[in-house]
């Protein structure tokens, strides 16, 4: 896993995440949608402890899964997720 793809092919796969609406994202190349759907529960998970534990007093995150198709990043749906 690299956290960027430079030169992205068609068919690549990326998990974003922003820890905090309306912050900037960060994405993290996958493998597999089953790899960025871990990862967004691994990072929603880290966020309600720091929560529950009170690092941090509020959060509004968000993330998702895109796919590189015809030369542009777009999110995939719930059904092709799988």
């Amino acid at each position: 896993m690299s956290a960027k793809t430079a030169n992205p092919k068609e068919g690549d796969l990326r998990m974003w995440w922003i820890p905090q609406v309306p912050g900037k994202s960060f994405t993290v190349s996958v493998p597999d949608v089953k790899t960025g759907k871990f990862l967004c529960r691994v990072l929603a998970d880290y966020d309600a402890f720091q929560f529950k534990h009170r690092i941090k007093p509020d959060y509004a995150n968000v993330g998702g899964i895109n796919v590189f198709e015809d030369g542009d990043w777009v999110d995939l749906e719930d059904e092709e997720e799988g």
